[in-house]
């Protein structure tokens, strides 16, 4: 074989690597819209054994039990007392740019995701003051003490530095034992923390990991325009971690032990169909919950309609790759 030969199959087979394998495409069964939402902006969802519940970052004093019908679903709202928020180590620029944003919109607390562990404790987490708020099964409120390292070790790897840009997913396991935390953009990273004799600790070290970078969105195929890659939310499901990924419009399964990622699934022909698209290039996708049959994910429209009108909060319920989430 002549040397041109050679070099012309290294430079084919190393293109080829360096080309991004394209996930599989769910398929959506079905969408539902949410009446009762009163704030609307729906960010997160879980199911607690049969209980359907969700978050709102519009609203302060309140989660909501989803109420499944044949077409659109029914919030109902559960309302608690949120103490007041323990004081922050956050920067005081960005604390001051979070009380000057609540005094233009609701939701000063901003709740970005919600999860809950078999004891029926409901965890919610507020963007705004990175934080966690557990909400018993009794209705009683208290925010959890977090490790005094966690914002200093993420600030350090360039996480939670933007206002806006803060933790924006939270998983707990079944146990109550272990918590994955999401950082949302630029940079984004998973955060994780173990209890121990009852309090919430980086056993070794909080930060999984933390990544920059841009990429084109595939809502819009005609721009060449980059967004920051981010995280919308978190699951946990057979002692697997799953990351919602809106930019990329994908849901990627992750080691829970170091955050790599190890296979993803697209949901943006589905974003992409009539009528569904959105104005915005990042898409809306922000509450993720998965079950062996499927993956359910809520939409976040910033009180946005999108191409067919429609301005409720949406749910969509994909099916389970083939061979199942675990699959190689």
């Amino acid at each position: 074989m002549s040397l041109a030969l050679a070099g012309l199959l290294f430079a084919c087979t190393a293109a080829a690597a360096d080309k991004p394998v394209q996930p599989a495409e769910l398929e959506l069964l079905a969408e539902h819209a949410l009446d009762g939402m009163a704030g609307g902006n729906l960010s997160g969802l879980t199911r607690c054994g049969a209980e359907w519940l969700a978050v709102s970052d519009r609203e302060d004093d309140r989660l909501y039990r989803l109420q499944p019908g044949d077409a659109a679903w029914q919030a109902e709202a559960e309302t608690f007392t949120a103490p007041p928020v323990p004081t922050s180590t956050l920067p005081w620029g960005l604390r001051m740019r979070t009380w000057a944003a609540h005094l233009v919109r609701q939701g000063e607390l901003d709740f970005e995701s919600i999860s809950c562990d078999d004891k029926g404790n409901r965890y919610l987490l507020s963007e705004a003051h990175v934080a966690l708020l557990q909400v018993g099964p009794s209705g009683i409120a208290e925010w959890l003490p977090l490790p005094e390292g966690l914002i200093r070790q993420a600030r350090a790897s360039g996480m939670l530095l933007r206002h806006n840009a803060l933790l924006e997913g939270l998983v707990i396991d079944p146990a109550g034992e272990r918590l994955w935390l999401a950082a949302e953009r630029e940079r984004r990273g998973l955060l994780v923390l173990h209890k121990d004799k009852g309090r919430w600790r980086c056993t070794s070290g909080c930060i999984l990991m933390s990544e920059a970078g841009q990429r084109r969105s595939p809502l819009t195929p005609q721009s060449d325009a980059r967004h920051p890659r981010s995280f919308g939310d978190l699951a946990f499901l057979d002692g697997q971690l799953f990351s919602l990924e809106r930019l990329e419009q994908r849901i990627c399964r992750r080691d829970p032990a170091t955050g790599a990622e190890q296979k993803c699934w697209s949901f943006a022909a589905a974003a992409l169909a009539d009528g569904r698209v959105y104005p915005e290039p990042y898409g809306n996708a922000e509450a993720l919950w998965l079950d062996q049959d499927g993956a359910w994910l809520g939409l976040d429209n910033n009180d946005l309609a999108r191409a067919d009108g429609e301005r409720r909060p949406l749910l969509w319920h994909f099916k389970a790759p083939t061979g199942g989430w675990s699959a190689p």
